[in-house]
């Protein structure tokens, strides 16, 4: 059963009762993330994730991790783009601990200096081993080159500079500016009484003040362009993007749909014919990363150096075959049976299923149900794939990012003659 609250200072709680669980998944979730920073601050959202479990004025970093290991909790935090989350997953009668933990981190973090110049480090080898990792690293250079000047196109960890600069009194003015109870939302999982976190978070929560500065997002504008960054890699590594929907958008079905049917299974067009047939990769791909105002769809794909060219022109190939004729019923009908699979699949998790209440929030202020999804999702038609395919797949709008030992002279296909 789902249930929402808005409490007074304006955090939102929802919850799902699921009542044969024994454990209940709670998120503390803020309407922030790394598209919310200036220049200056790249990284300082992570930077307080990271931060806000070593130690408040009650608790030190060790007392934290031994309160959630007394009662068998996990615990975790992430950042995204546009999110940061701070959640843990418990036995239902522990929940009144974890909310006091979780409250306490959030409001009483000590931000003590030995504790930052350690985690300070620790970030700084987190950005070694992604520029180390190079079919991780060739995302974080397409979205610096496809965003351009765009907040979207700084890397969720931020900059060695950036992150060697952050001290207390910066952290506080942001968290000021960004974590506040308007863009907070409370969302529980599994045997939760929906009254009684309320009381819970009203005690710890409920006294954080309102702060009337509303933030507005800018909506980027992509730069497309053939990019290329030499470096000594045993592989090449490649992708292709385009702009696409945003996750407030009636396309993004369609686009989902699609994504599954270009790259994003093993039965997909990419994986069957630049890695099955003509044995170009080990790994190739599509993805989708959508935003409250905007999105990228791309495909990615590691290839030996002399095998780039053949890659790009199969690639190229499979887009203008989806642009040239519908997509068949009984692909179709695959795709969309794998997107209903994976969410059910992922509803019979606490942790989903609090992830999804308080994302839907979020973006939609509401829960948006399973059975509007699958509507939706029985709407998308080959025919309108193709017309949509070939309004996002346009010569204009195409990027290339490539990484490897080779200069942009070695790039013989152009993938924007589609």
């Amino acid at each position: 059963m789902y249930q929402k609250t808005t409490l007074e200072n304006g955090i939102r709680i929802v919850t799902e009762k699921i009542p044969h669980l024994h454990s209940v998944s709670v998120g503390v979730w803020v309407d922030a993330g790394s598209r919310d920073e200036e220049p200056s601050e790249s990284g300082i959202t992570h930077f307080i994730e990271h931060m806000l479990f070593k130690g408040t004025e009650k608790r030190s970093a060790l007392q934290i991790a031994k309160e959630f290991d007394a009662i068998g909790g996990l615990s975790n935090a992430f950042t995204s783009k546009e999110h940061t989350c701070f959640h843990a997953k418990v036995i239902d009668y522990h929940l009144p601990l974890v909310i006091d933990i979780l409250s306490d981190i959030f409001l009483n973090s000590k931000f003590d200096k030995e504790e930052m110049d350690r985690e300070r480090a620790v970030i700084l080898q987190e950005i070694c081993m992604v520029e180390d990792t190079p079919d991780d690293y060739i995302h974080i250079l397409l979205s610096e080159h496809f965003w351009g000047n765009h907040s979207l196109a700084r890397p969720i960890y931020g900059y060695r500079e950036t992150v060697q600069s952050f001290d207390k009194d910066k952290i506080l003015r942001y968290m000021k500016k960004h974590y506040h109870p308007g863009r907070i939302v409370i969302a529980a999982a599994g045997n939760v009484e929906h009254e009684n976190l309320i009381k819970l978070v009203e005690d710890s929560f409920g006294n954080l003040a309102k702060n009337p500065n509303s933030y507005k997002r800018i909506k980027p504008q992509p730069q497309p362009n053939v990019y290329c960054t030499t470096k000594e890699l045993e592989q090449t590594h490649l992708c292709i993007a385009t702009q696409t929907c945003s996750l407030k958008n009636q396309e993004r079905y369609l686009c989902g749909v699609f994504n599954i049917i270009l790259g994003g299974s093993m039965s997909s067009r990419l994986f069957q014919e630049v890695r099955e047939k003509r044995g170009l990769a080990y790994s190739v791909y599509s993805f989708v990363s959508m935003h409250t105002d905007t999105g990228m769809l791309g495909i990615y794909a590691g290839v030996q150096k002399d095998k780039l060219n053949a890659a790009l022109e199969a690639i190229r190939g499979t887009i203008i075959e989806l642009k040239s004729k519908p997509v068949n019923d009984e692909e179709l009908k695959l795709a969309k049976d794998h997107i209903k699979g994976n969410m059910y699949l992922n509803a019979e998790s606490s942790d989903s299923r609090m992830s999804r209440l308080a994302k839907n929030e979020i973006l939609y202020n509401r829960l948006v149900p399973f059975e509007e999804i699958e509507e939706n999702l029985e709407a998308v038609t080959g025919k309108g794939i193709q017309q949509w395919v070939n309004s996002v797949f346009k010569a204009e709008s195409l990027a290339l990012e490539v990484l490897g030992p080779i200069n942009k002279t070695d790039i013989k296909v152009d993938i924007r003659k589609i």
